[in-house]
């Protein structure tokens, strides 16, 4: 391992070009990739991949098995910045793949891997690096202050000889949003997608030139949007939509719920595009008919090997005078009449490749629709289903996809679970038997504009309908390892919604937003102390996270960066979890750090505040210190096994107990303007402002709890939860602490038996919430989340999963 870092150094030196302009990661791009994937957060694509349920499926595949074998790779770096995968195939039909990234001291790491060899070669008079994982090989190098790592050697060799930019593919990569986690560029010229669409008329070879996508990968939906670029006018099937303004789509409403889908194309100047679509068909125009003159919209209605062509007209009457010599009834149906149709070739002749059914021998008239088929049953499903009104539009599981798309398309297809499996199947090699049924509408929307086409899609699992008062789990992620600490909520404070902090094993700590995604984890050095607070340290809006750690007093801005000048060192030992305080609510933070009986005071600069005077108590301290605000007077408390500590803001004593007690653990809380906690044998401690005691015996054993505020108070003991003197009788268990929630003005109570793996929310009145318990492995974070009124809360499931869910 030290040869290689030595190897590294030498090679950032000996291999840079100086004369170079290549600056980027996308500069190294190999010439014949032909997929490339940019990443700017590792972590959270690997975490996306993991949880993501359509990806799970398809984990079972044998070319997912086998990409995932050759990227194995992957897990030896550790980059700082974008990371570039690029996918293509030389002449062999190997699969090669290419790893591009910004070269740093710690990218490659190898340790504690004993099935890693590498070797040192010179190719070209310039040096690699020969390394094989698992069997699996691959090379190295770095040039010009980039890593990149290759399957294939040659693709090695030619990022020293090929110095030149790739001018378009550096624009079409500038479109990609720079922060998102996963973005794709796509080349027509590709091995590895044959079809996006149902017909397999609509080859991807002919479609577009380029894709540049952004996909937003969570645990139930996958969301992409960017936009496809045609260099050739005319080669190029994305470019027949030119010279027209995009229509709003409407198929969706005539489209049977029973079907597998649609494809909508639509057009303002049906000659414009007609012209257009023969130059791509080399043919010469077809022959003048009346009939798509008052057509905007044209789309295809699937079930099973069945087709149904739907003509969108905005004048009926002109429309229907086109079709004079059309009105041969051949059946009636719910009162709709239907014509036999002389020219069952017109729209595959006119509209090929987007249409290729060539078997219109029927049609009748919708309100607006012109549907015609060649299946009399297909007809009549069509007008039940609009009659009933339970066509797609109407279907909540579509409403769920619409959301994601524009309401104007040159090109929409909305497909369901068994045409999603297909299309995917196409393009996926050896399949297994994976199932996609929860997946009921998925979409996939091409918006022409000014040389280009924006691009949108949508695969997003159903949910099922939810019942007032229902539980419903939003997600369930894996991290890494498993968790040490619980999950809890902190504030972004750009959306004003709610994200999810955790720490791993490692001491790893993990943002992650409220949709699943990990937005980024940073290595600690050691366990997280109590929870995580919020501050405002540069009074301007923007939040940072602050805690302590056993030996560190951490400030991490909202993407992960440590806040100068922390983390601040601490040689003795942190005690207790730090403490925030912002005594007039100004910003002005106090930071008390514990160590064993001695409090420390900081401001944010990570100095001490000479004006606070506490120097040691006379024993350990085994609380956190709190501040409470009580008639104009500042409070600051803590406590020793035999001495509650009761201080001014200087850290003199400003309350003096005149009972001395033997103490538990449990935190102090202010209850009914009192100073509240427990003894060490379970009795109620009340101390006044006075220093006047109150002790109440209240029959908890030596190992209860306490959670209080200021009018509720709520004690555990063995398996007896008690809320205002109600007391209820739990099945017998290991309880975490209760803990209150108050939202929405109504107290919530929430306890978690880790024995049964059971979470236990119950009302101020010690009523049960409907359909608790629910499923959980630690004490709850409750609160609402999002833009909706439905209350979330998130809880650990398994050892290493995070599960969030929602009271509806």
């Amino acid at each position: 391992m030290r040869f290689f870092c030595f190897a590294l150094l030498i090679l950032t030196f000996s291999c840079s070009n100086p004369k170079t302009d290549r600056t980027k990661p996308i500069h190294f791009i190999p010439e014949n990739a032909s997929v490339v994937l940019k990443t700017s957060n590792i972590e959270s694509l690997k975490s996306a991949i993991q949880n993501n349920d359509v990806i799970k499926k398809l984990s079972k595949t044998n070319s997912y098995k086998n990409l995932e074998s050759k990227l194995e790779s992957l897990s030896l770096l550790h980059p700082k910045g974008e990371l570039f995968i690029c996918f293509s195939k030389e002449n062999n039909d190997s699969l090669q793949y290419s790893i591009i990234t910004k070269y740093h001291k710690n990218l490659f790491k190898t340790d504690s891997l004993p099935n890693y060899i590498e070797e040192t070669l010179v190719s070209k008079n310039k040096s690699i690096t020969k390394s094989t994982l698992n069997n699996n090989t691959f090379y190295s190098t770095i040039t010009d202050s980039m890593f990149i790592a290759s399957s294939s050697k040659k693709i090695i060799d030619a990022a020293f000889l090929n110095t030149r930019k790739n001018t378009e593919l550096e624009k079409i990569y500038n479109t990609t949003d720079k922060d998102q986690s996963l973005s794709f560029i796509i080349k027509n010229e590709n091995e590895f997608i044959k079809s996006l669409f149902i017909e397999d008329s609509i080859s991807f070879e002919n479609f577009s030139n380029y894709f540049a996508i952004d996909a937003n990968v969570s645990q139930d939906e996958i969301l992409i949007n960017g936009i496809t670029k045609a260099t050739d006018s005319t080669k190029s099937l994305i470019n027949i939509f030119k010279d027209n303004i995009p229509q709003e789509n409407h198929i969706q409403n005539i489209t049977p719920s029973n079907s597998d889908g649609f494809m909508s194309f639509t057009f303002n100047d049906f000659n414009a595009f007609e012209a257009n679509l023969s130059k791509f068909n080399k043919k010469d125009s077809i022959a003048s008919t009346t009939l798509f003159d008052n057509i905007t919209e044209i789309g295809t209605i699937y079930e099973d090997e069945k087709r149904a062509v739907i003509l969108n007209s905005i004048d009926v009457i002109a429309t229907k005078d086109a079709l004079l010599s059309e009105l041969n009834i051949i059946d009636t149906y719910r009162q709709i009449e239907i014509f036999g149709f002389s020219k069952p070739n017109l729209f595959s002749n006119t509209f090929y490749p987007l249409i290729a059914f060539n078997d219109a021998t029927k049609y009748c008239v919708i309100d607006n629709f012109f549907v015609f088929a060649d299946n009399l049953e297909m007809l009549q499903n069509i007008i039940a289903n609009y009659q009933n009104k339970t066509t797609l539009s109407a279907q909540s599981y579509f409403k769920n996809i619409k959301a994601n798309l524009s309401d104007q398309s040159s090109l929409l297809m909305v497909v369901n679970s068994s045409i999603l499996k297909t299309i995917l199947d196409r393009n996926i090699e050896g399949n297994s038997n994976y199932k996609l049924n929860k997946y009921k509408a998925s979409a996939l929307q091409f918006i022409y504009d000014t040389h280009f086409a924006h691009v949108n899609g949508v695969i997003k699992k159903a949910k099922t309908r939810s019942y007032q008062n229902s539980i419903s789990e939003e997600f369930n992620i894996k991290l890494d390892t498993d968790l040490l600490t619980n999950p809890q909520f902190v504030t972004n404070h750009i959306t004003k919604q709610k994200e999810i902090v955790v720490q791993d094993v490692n001491n790893r700590l993990y943002l992650i937003s409220n949709k699943g995604k990990i937005l980024w984890k940073k290595q600690l050095q050691g366990p997280v102390l109590g929870d995580i607070e919020q501050i405002d340290i540069y009074k301007n809006g923007r939040l940072q996270l602050v805690f302590a750690t056993p030996n560190r007093v951490y400030v991490i801005d909202r993407n992960g960066k440590d806040v100068a000048p922390f983390p601040k060192k601490f040689s003795d030992k942190i005690t207790q979890p730090l403490a925030v305080f912002d005594y007039d609510k100004k910003k002005n933070y106090r930071l008390l750090v514990t160590q064993n009986k001695r409090v420390f005071m900081y401001n944010v600069s990570a100095k001490i505040v000479n004006g606070f005077t506490f120097k040691a108590a006379s024993k350990t301290i085994v609380t956190q210190p709190k501040h409470f605000r009580m008639g104009g007077k500042d409070y600051l408390t803590f406590k020793t096994e035999d001495k509650l500590y009761i201080l001014d803001r200087t850290g003199k004593t400003r309350v003096k107990p005149k009972t001395p007690n033997t103490f538990s653990n449990e935190s102090v809380y202010l209850h009914k303007n009192k100073f509240t906690t427990t003894t060490k044998n379970g009795n109620l401690v009340s101390i006044d402002t006075r220093g006047n005691t109150a002790i109440q015996n209240l029959n908890l054993s030596n190992n209860h709890h306490l959670q209080a505020t200021s009018k509720t108070l709520v004690t555990l003991t063995d398996n007896q939860l008690t809320i205002k003197s109600r007391t209820i009788e739990l099945d017998f268990g290991n309880y975490t602490a209760p803990l209150i929630f108050y939202l929405n003005d109504k107290i919530y109570v929430s306890v978690t038996d880790l024995q049964s793996q059971k979470t236990y929310l119950f009302d101020s009145q010690a009523k049960p919430i409907s359909n608790f318990p629910v499923y959980g492995n630690s004490p709850i974070e409750l609160n609402n989340i999002d833009k909706d009124r439905n209350l979330e809360f998130v809880v650990k499931g398994e050892s290493n999963a995070i599960i969030l869910y929602q009271i509806n």
